[in-house]
């Protein structure tokens, strides 16, 4: 008995070695590819009506007998040929080649930095090559709390190229749309989150630790030195002045102006004195105070395109990873697997 606990313990302390080189090797492998240029992906689009075609097959073969079945896809082909023999009465010479609207569908699902506006750019542009303004049009599945004033700008402005272009876009809001989210979210000619969401919150905040009294306390001085007057206002390890917390305030202020007439820009119906103090509310209550069209999901307004025959297409980039990224997750996978597996024979010879 003490031979097999001094050798579990032994293949534990092995374990723990391994996987420790193993993550060590793993990162450093993973970080050296990383001055060589940005990530390259690839443009993937899904057909969302098969999914509702595939939902309304399968509850068909549940619910319905074969004859009903059978009937049912008469039926369809009567209506598509009823469709095409009232397109040529109306003297359309392309009657057999009815062009359907299509709907362009787009995710954000945005974090504090906005990273997510690299694929953001990347599906707009694939958009605008493609799309027309009397056919097509983009629905914007939006979540995001908001984040960097300079990251969430350029998120707007992303989608301000489809308004420019003259492309109809329709966001929704299925959980939060706040601060930056909003910002967003404001491009939009018809805008719909669910009855709970988040909405709102048209406010600017910046917060900076001072650590200068710890400082003194230990007898650490600190210097920094600048050029220009206002080069650097409040400071994390400096004693603050209050002048310089003036301004602070004064950016601050500065920004939230910038911010209320971006609103104001593209929802001039908004009161703004009610609206612009960096509260939030919830999708019935913001759609009283006009911040939202329409109360609806995501899924509802999917369900809507579809019953109305209109082409739905997921637009999505999908950044690739790069070989050093995938070995290295290989790598970390392959030794905690490992580690996991030797652990768990230790712990049956205990038992």
């Amino acid at each position: 008995m003490e031979f097999l606990f001094e050798y579990g313990l032994f293949l534990a302390k092995s374990a723990t070695v391994v996987v420790t080189i193993g993550l060590i090797a793993a990162i450093v492998f993973a970080n050296s590819g990383k001055a060589k240029g940005g990530k390259k992906g690839t443009l993937e689009l899904t057909d969302l009506g098969e999914k509702y075609e595939d939902h309304e097959l399968m509850m068909q073969e549940q619910l319905l007998t074969e004859e009903e079945i059978k009937q049912a896809r008469k039926d369809e082909k009567k209506r598509l040929k009823e469709e095409k023999k009232q397109a040529k009465k109306k003297g359309d010479d392309k009657a057999d080649e009815v062009l359907t609207s299509r709907v362009f569908v787009l995710k954000f699902n945005g974090s504090v930095d906005a990273h997510e506006v690299e694929s953001l750019r990347e599906e707009v542009s694939a958009i605008l090559s493609v799309a027309d303004k009397e056919r097509d049009e983009v629905l914007l599945k939006l979540e995001s709390g908001g984040g960097v004033v300079h990251g969430y700008g350029l998120a707007a402005s992303q989608l301000d190229r489809l308004k420019k272009a003259e492309i109809p876009l329709t966001v929704v809001v299925d959980k939060v749309a706040a601060s930056g989210g909003y910002m967003m979210a404001c491009l939009a000619d018809k805008l719909f989150c669910a009855p709970f969401a988040i909405i709102g919150s048209i406010g600017v905040i910046a917060q900076v630790p001072n650590f200068n009294k710890l400082l003194k306390k230990h007898d650490v001085e600190f210097e920094q030195i600048t050029a220009g007057e206002y080069k650097r206002t409040l400071t994390m390890f400096g004693e603050n002045t209050d002048k310089a917390r003036e301004k602070f305030q004064l950016e601050i202020d500065e920004v939230h102006g910038l911010f209320k007439d971006f609103v104001q820009r593209y929802r001039p119906e908004l009161d703004l004195a009610k609206v612009a103090t960096g509260e939030h509310w919830f999708g019935a209550q913001a759609l009283e105070l006009g911040l939202v069209d329409e109360l609806a999901t995501s899924d509802e307004l999917l369900g809507r395109y579809y019953s109305e025959d209109k082409e739905l297409h997921l637009v999505e980039f999908v950044a690739r990873k790069k070989l050093s990224e995938k070995v290295a997750e290989n790598v970390v996978s392959s030794f905690v697997s490992s580690a996991t597996n030797k652990l768990m024979k230790i712990r049956h010879w205990y038992q």
